[in-house]
């Protein structure tokens, strides 16, 4: 039997010396320590609760720098409990950090659609996901193949390369559901599914009146090679299609396609990495109305930089409506364990909407910013 042995020696400490100067000679770490980085993060969140409720800028946070209003004094406890839990402080994460991109809309969009198998799921219509690992594993795709390691693995899950996006995970249907018992209302809003996977959740608030759906995976290749192809195919003005139309009947067509497909928006990459893009990349960014995630808290590593991205990227009177199974038995996340890290933060009140028994255990919550009344 043959072993294996990977070591990686790195050529020079990671501790460099500063030049000499006026000051003494000092040694500096050239890597964050993970308390800075916690501090530093602890920082941001508590100014981005002081910009959200309208409080001045002050710093340090001093009580007497607030003022004397309701919505001071309430904004002000969200600052002070914006880190009140250490019990629940998630391990730090060695995995690479997955950056983010934009996927521009092709500008023939009936090309995504070539040599796809389409399916129907309810209401919707889907790509045909083992038809697309099927292919997927025979051709090569740029960068890491992850379908081949994920069958070589036997998992759904990969942690930092492969987050699942290739599967229509059981909580998105009950999601789905969901939106038409408790009437949800999408028109008009800004919205945002994230860890999209197969885009379900998303192309139903597009199709429902939506002003604006962005779609949010880990993988790249799940959003050129699904999600965006599921958006192409939902859209109503595709099923206009015929052989006989006249040349301007079909631009004219395929130009209101590109109008309705322009309310969409595609971005790949980890959370964190996804809000300094999306943050940066307008002048003046609207935040999201409603936030839309399914099975997203399955590993309690991750909770840290979810409950940023909401807290970054929710509008002050926006919610985010989470579907997920009460525990991920090997993983450890689930329901309570999030409920609990989210409530010791003290910044979103958490409300359960539904509770599913069948199988399983799942659950549907709702999170909303703690305002004043």
């Amino acid at each position: 039997m043959a072993f294996q042995f990977n070591f990686n020696i790195e050529s020079h400490l990671d501790n460099e010396l500063t030049p000499p100067g006026e000051r003494d000679l000092t040694l500096e770490s050239s890597k964050e320590s993970p308390a800075s980085k916690r501090q530093r993060e602890e920082e941001q969140d508590r100014k981005h609760v002081a910009e959200e409720f309208g409080l001045a800028p002050a710093h340090p946070w001093e009580g007497n720098s607030v003022g004397n209003t309701d919505a001071q004094r309430h904004a002000s406890s969200l600052l002070n409990a914006a880190d009140s839990s250490k019990h629940l402080e998630p391990r730090e994460n060695p995995s690479c950090v997955g950056v983010a991109k934009e996927h521009p809309v092709p500008a023939d969009v009936k090309k995504v659609l070539d040599n796809k198998v389409m399916e129907r799921v309810p209401g919707l219509r889907n790509i045909n996901l083992p038809v697309v690992k099927t292919v997927l594993l025979r051709e090569s795709f740029p960068g890491d193949n992850i379908i081949s390691e994920s069958f070589s693995s036997h998992s759904d899950l990969i942690s930092g390369v492969y987050e699942g996006g290739l599967k229509i995970w059981e909580c998105t249907y009950d999601l789905l559901a969901y939106f038409t018992k408790a009437k949800v209302t999408f028109a008009g809003k800004k919205v945002l599914d994230l860890g999209c996977g197969a885009g379900l959740l998303g192309i139903t608030a597009w199709k429902r009146g939506a002003r604006e759906v962005h779609f949010q995976d880990y993988n790249e290749m799940v959003i050129d090679e699904v999600t965006l192809p599921n958006v192409a195919a939902s859209c109503p003005l595709q099923d206009e299609e015929n052989d006989t139309e006249e040349p301007d009947v079909q631009r004219c067509r395929n130009s209101r396609v590109a109008q309705e497909l322009g309310k969409c928006r595609f971005f790949s990459g980890e959370w964190s990495e996804f809000c300094k893009l999306v943050l940066c990349s307008e002048e003046g960014f609207g935040k999201y109305d409603l936030i839309l995630t399914s099975e997203t808290i399955y590993n309690p590593d991750y909770y840290r930089t979810l409950h940023q991205t909401f807290l970054r990227l929710l509008g002050k009177d926006g919610r985010v409506l989470l579907a997920s199974k009460a525990h991920y038995f090997g993983v450890g996340g689930g329901v309570h364990l999030f409920q609990r890290f989210v409530e010791e933060r003290n910044i979103f009140e958490t409300r359960t909407l539904e509770i599913i028994d069948e199988g399983l255990k799942r659950f549907l919550i709702e999170l909303t910013f703690k305002c004043p009344n």
